[in-house]
């Protein structure tokens, strides 16, 4: 058997080996031709997968072979055409709520990280923007914290959070975070949910976080706001942004004004993405008719224990967050990747650079494995 990888999973080689060989390639290059005589194909988000590149691969393989098998080590699928590959044979499989946990201790740790002495205020409020794997995790971490979370969406009833619409949220909330797919049709559609109009119902101080798609904000609407803070003399609000419109190619024009920008790893846990192999690993068995015999355990380093659960987690968290995740380094080193783009008369980081650092990333850990007590 013959199975094809984005270089970026973790422990594939563990997981997948025991099965056949296992190519590894970059995740956002992956071809049709990468993918001849090929039985099994295992993503990331940045890997478009068709029914046309399952089909062209088939066509160009010496022995008629044809995927029958794809995984994606993802929460979401919006890059997999999952009802096109299942009419055509394939199992799909994905890792839904892998990185959840990941994801919300990122945003807890941007908010922090850029102003803890509002976050450890009395009433610091909430707005979290998609109840799934993500916005549940992020719920329950943020009461935690003492905050009021205010939730939306259409789709999902949460015992035990406040729910209404968008439009009632965004005036009330001190930060609002986003953990949506992308959807471009019908009356909850999530493409350009900031837009002019929504920006202008937010408080000026109030920070935004976006670690679901990009397209989720326009980032044409980001930049006005930007600039309408600016014409009134007024500080510019506060954006986290870890995925982005035009990704992975970004302005300086953008990058410049945002408090915190890293290249797509809010997920990026050691946790999460082992995690996420193991899942598509125990779909991958099933197909083949075999009980899954791998699992995490003993695979993941132990850690110190830095977490003293005689205290609150608040109290906790602003001084030690420099040793469970120093956002800022990952900032850093995405705004050191800007070059001068001749085309545009801008500066810009290119997509190499981008995927460079997905995939040099040094996986953090999940503040569980320092002893924190979900």
């Amino acid at each position: 058997m013959h199975i094809v990888a984005d270089e970026n999973l973790s422990l594939t080689d563990y997981f997948f080996k025991p099965f056949g060989s296992v190519t590894t390639l970059a995740g956002r290059g992956i071809t049709a031709e990468n993918l001849v005589n090929t039985d099994a194909l295992l993503v990331r988000s940045v890997t478009k997968v068709t029914p046309q590149l399952i089909q062209t691969a088939a066509e160009k393989s010496t022995t008629a072979q044809r995927i029958g098998f794809v995984g994606s080590a993802t929460i979401g699928t919006d890059h997999l055409d999952v009802e096109g590959l299942q009419a055509m044979g394939v199992v799909v499989a994905n890792a839904p709520g892998c990185n959840a946990q990941a994801v919300a201790e990122y945003v807890v740790t941007a908010i922090l990280t850029l102003h803890p002495e509002r976050a450890t205020q009395a009433g610091f409020t909430l707005g979290i923007v998609g109840f799934g794997n993500v916005g549940q995790r992020l719920a329950a971490l943020s009461k935690r914290l003492g905050w009021r979370v205010i939730g939306v969406d259409p789709f999902v009833v949460s015992e035990g959070i406040e729910q209404v619409t968008l439009t009632e949220m965004l005036p009330q909330v001190d930060a609002v975070s986003f953990h949506v797919p992308i959807t471009t049709s019908g009356k909850e559609h999530t493409y350009h949910l900031m837009n002019d109009e929504t920006f202008a119902l937010l408080k000026p101080d109030t920070m935004l976080i976006n670690s679901a798609r990009g397209a989720v904000i326009s980032e044409t609407a980001l930049l006005a706001d930007f600039a309408s803070s600016r014409a009134k003399g007024e500080n510019i609000r506060s954006v986290v942004l870890d995925v982005f419109e035009h990704e992975p190619k970004i302005s300086s024009n953008l990058l410049n004004d945002l408090a915190l920008a890293t290249p797509h790893i809010a997920g990026y846990s050691l946790e999460g993405k082992a995690k996420g192999t193991e899942m598509i690993y125990q779909a991958f068995c099933k197909w083949q008719g075999v009980e899954p015999e791998l699992t995490l355990e003993n695979m993941l380093p132990a850690m110190p224990q830095l977490f003293d659960t005689n205290k609150q987690l608040i109290e906790q968290l602003p001084t030690i967050l420099p040793m469970l995740y120093p956002i800022r380094e990952d900032d850093a080193a995405l705004r050191a990747c800007l070059r001068e783009d001749e085309s545009s008369n801008d500066a810009t980081v290119d997509a190499a650079s981008f995927d460079r650092l997905r995939k040099e990333y040094n996986l953090r850990r999940e503040w569980a494995s320092y002893g924190d007590s979900i």
